[in-house]
């Protein structure tokens, strides 16, 4: 995922998240284009969402947005615009990511019952394209075909039609029409679908086209990975301390709207910190070491301190919403988001490859090692730190390590064969469930997590 950049409403530079060719950016700025004042049904209008010329040039909406309510939603609502971009990695692109549509088709009509009537459209995309909205017009006139653009298939997603915005039930239009809203589908390891906050429109006042196609816009999350540590090496019958990383080894960037920051409304995030920085920081810890200096083999052990604290593990999800590993938010969330989305971070950042039951039994584990006689061992670990950032370099949330039992790795001094070694796990006692949070919580006073010392016999 490449990006360009544009500006946000308040001026700093948002990051045009990148797909192939297709750039993706998001206004505050909409045209109200028709509302039902006079319809005897309850209040609702119909925005345009419009990509200032300035900040976002060569912007187009995807569809317009649907309202319950008259109130204004200049710089309070936040939706999706895209642009034609360059081929990713610097290639020319085979075919352009955007096209206006062919044509429109109409869905519904007051324009006859009143002299400001409206009449929806949906927009007849191109082959190889799909529309992602519906688009309204006064009167009778269709849209122009630059209203909106249509997305080329391979860079959506398809989507499930979710709840009702409004209805004109109790009105006095000749036609009933409904709006709903979009919901993208469950993210892949890797990845971001997220609606483009349009609507789809219903002839029927209850219930969405059974067989309606929606879309929602993708992308990938984009990772940075720098050079891992080394293990330390043994030259002598003393165990070094290893190096203190100088920079993460991972760092996944992800969008303003799939994280929470300390109660922050959505517009401030998108404003102040248009992207986030969850970084994976990995270091070997020196759990342990022993010299043999006897003339027979001799059993050493040791107990590995228990690095993953599921309660600040609980804690940084209830404030960042960020779930390590899984997807988030939660199906069960009653949360209102700026943008409708489903995320879930890369196998390779969580250490889930193959598997996840780390994150689950994070068991304290005793290792037994037989240590030749004259030989020297040393024990090592590998232990990931996960800390989340902001645009201007200010950490958020709280912090919290991740190892299991795979990350051991022993040292023998002076190198020769493979050492017996014995790990066997021991129970960890459940921690208290953590008190509830409210959906908007103040910035909490987050606890400490108390140092491990690493012991050895």
């Amino acid at each position: 995922m490449n990006s360009e950049n544009s500006e946000t409403t308040a001026g700093r530079p948002m990051e045009s998240i990148q797909v192939d060719n297709l750039l993706i950016n998001f206004t505050t700025e909409f045209q109200r284009i028709w509302n039902c004042n006079g319809s005897g049904s309850t209040p609702c209008a119909l925005w345009r969402p419009v990509p200032s010329p300035d900040s976002l040039p060569g912007f187009f909406p995807l569809g317009d947005v649907a309202i319950s309510g008259n109130g204004n939603i200049n710089g309070s609502k936040i939706v999706a615009v895209v642009r034609e971009g360059p081929a990713a990695n610097g290639e020319t692109a085979q075919t352009n990511a955007l096209s206006p549509p062919d044509d429109f088709e109409e869905i519904w009509s007051d324009a006859a019952s009143t002299p400001t009537g409206g009449t929806l459209w949906r927009p007849i995309a191109p082959e190889g394209y799909v529309a992602l909205g519906t688009v309204c017009s006064i009167n009778h006139e269709k849209p122009l075909l630059s209203s909106v653009r249509c997305v080329r298939e391979d860079l959506v997603i398809e989507a499930t039609v979710a709840e009702l915005i409004w209805n004109d039930r109790g009105g006095r239009s000749r036609q009933y029409f409904s709006a709903w809203s979009i919901d993208p589908p469950v993210a892949d390891a890797g990845a971001i679908n997220f609606a483009a906050g349009t609507f789809i429109a219903s002839g029927n006042p209850d219930s969405p086209v059974n067989d309606a196609e929606v879309y929602s816009l993708r992308m990938q999350i984009a990772v940075q990975s720098n050079p891992a540590p080394e293990l330390p090496e043994l030259s002598g019958f003393e165990a070094p301390e290893p190096l203190e990383p100088s920079q993460p080894t991972h760092i996944a960037k992800l969008p303003w709207f799939a994280v929470e920051d300390h109660g922050q409304s959505a517009l401030k995030r998108f404003q102040e910190s248009p992207y986030y920085y969850l970084q994976r920081t990995d270091r070997y810890v020196l759990i342990g070491s022993s010299h043999n200096t006897t003339d027979k083999n001799s059993l050493y052990q040791w107990t590995l301190p228990r690095v993953l604290s599921r309660r600040d593990l609980r804690l940084f999800n209830r404030i960042s919403a960020i779930q390590v590993p899984g997807v988030w938010p939660a199906s069960d969330s009653t949360v209102e988001r700026p943008i409708k989305f489903s995320a879930r971070l890369g196998e390779a950042f969580t250490h889930t490859e193959t598997s996840s039951s780390g994150w689950t039994t994070p068991d304290i584990v005793a290792v037994a090692a037989n240590v030749t006689k004259h030989k020297m061992m040393a024990l090592y670990q590998l232990q990931s730190n996960y800390d989340l950032w902001r645009d201007n370099r200010t950490e958020t949330a709280i912090n919290f390590r991740y190892s299991d039992r795979n990350s051991l790795h022993w040292l023998e001094y002076p190198p020769e064969v493979a050492t017996d070694v014995i790990a066997t796990p021991l129970p960890v006692p459940e921690l208290p469930e953590l008190p509830e949070l409210p959906d908007s919580p103040e910035q909490p006073v987050l606890p400490e997590s108390p140092e491990t010392t690493d012991t050895a016999p």
